[in-house]
């Protein structure tokens, strides 16, 4: 029975290490295959095409989650991959991608029609990306490690985010999404965007703190 038991323990981690290297797999190729044709379609040099390209939050946080999945299986025990197997990277992550996957579906998405590759890579970088993290997130262990003291952290990066979009954007006068056009919203409009959007993050993210902890109680 204990053999039994190790075997279909063995094959769970199996499982789990084949669903972290196809989320890795498809993350690399939604965001790789994005720059390329961007380059391709660039309306300005590479340079600063690849500038604009790491200026969007989908790229970015699509990114972080090809990162996330290349070294989640690899049983490293350095600081990085320590920080990676917290419950609360996972959880935080996954905040920032459905935020990646909310924000197109309610806002980008009726304002332009991808085509041909496009099409697919726009659909993997905002629908089946985002889509597959909370399943995983959903079927992982070990949620019920994160508390509400990671708030503060996980704000970090979109705030972050955001005051680069709006120095980059001073500077170069590209913002990557309408919502933070200061030159057709003006900074006033923007700064409401802006609040908006953190306020999102905080919410999804106490959220997901309060289902974690809710599944935990029920598991006891």
């Amino acid at each position: 029975m204990i053999k039994c038991a190790n075997e279909g323990l063995g094959q769970n981690d199996l499982m789990k290490k084949v669903i972290q290297i196809s989320l890795a797999l498809i993350a690399w190729f939604a965001v790789i295959t994005q720059y390329f044709l961007m380059i391709e379609n660039k309306v300005a040099p590479v340079a600063e095409t690849t500038v604009r390209f790491f200026s969007f939050f989908t790229i970015l946080t699509n990114f972080i989650v090809a990162i996330y999945f290349t070294f989640a299986p690899m049983n490293f025990k350095d600081r990085f991959s320590k920080f990676l197997s917290k419950p609360a990277t996972l959880t935080a992550i996954t905040v920032y991608i459905l935020v990646v996957g909310l924000v197109y579906q309610v806002i980008l998405r009726q304002i332009w029609e991808p085509k041909g590759l496009q099409m697919v890579v726009d659909e993997l970088l905002h629908t089946v990306i985002p889509s597959a993290v909370l399943l995983y997130w959903v079927f992982s262990e070990g949620k019920s490690e994160v508390t509400y003291k990671a708030l503060p952290a996980w704000l970090i990066y979109p705030l972050v985010y955001l005051v680069f979009v709006l120095i980059r954007g001073y500077i170069s006068a590209f913002y990557p999404y309408p919502f933070t056009d200061v030159n057709v919203l003006g900074y006033y409009k923007v700064f409401i965007n802006s609040v908006g959007l953190l306020f999102a993050f905080l919410a999804l993210s106490v959220l997901f703190i309060a289902i974690s902890k809710a599944s935990n109680r029920n598991v006891r």
